[in-house]
């Protein structure tokens, strides 16, 4: 029997929009929400999550926030949430955030594995 299995990591955006004053830039900004997580698949499906962690894009100026578990678990549930200023703990700007994910590329397929890894999730390849 041959068996086609993983792990991943992966990024969703949530259902989330809410409309502030950037304290950052001091322009109206939109803030959305995002999920970063890790994966088991099995023939490809994605059958278990962990190390799920949630992310706010404030949108006028590209900076990341982290928010805390309990808010992202509301937000990820369809619960109204209204993120306020000292929910958000900055990360950076979304060009740096990747890099603050600790990343490394894979020279053969070139996925974007964690560092964490000796070989590459995609294709096996060594990192």
């Amino acid at each position: 029997m041959f068996l086609i299995m993983g792990i991943s990591n992966g990024e969703k955006k949530l259902d989330f929009s809410q409309t502030i004053i950037c304290e950052t830039c001091g322009q109206y900004g939109h803030l959305e929400v995002f999920m970063t997580f890790t994966y088991f698949s099995l023939f490809f499906i994605p059958i278990l999550k962990w190390k799920k962690r949630f992310y706010v894009k404030s949108l006028c100026c590209n900076r990341i926030y982290s928010i805390p578990e309990e808010l992202g678990k509301q937000i990820l549930h369809g619960q109204q949430v209204t993120l306020r200023p000292e929910d958000l703990h900055s990360e950076g700007y979304a060009s740096s955030f990747h890099n603050h994910c600790q990343a490394v590329r894979c020279s053969n397929c070139g996925y974007e594995a964690d560092t964490s890894f000796v070989y590459c999730p995609k294709c096996g390849n060594k990192l």
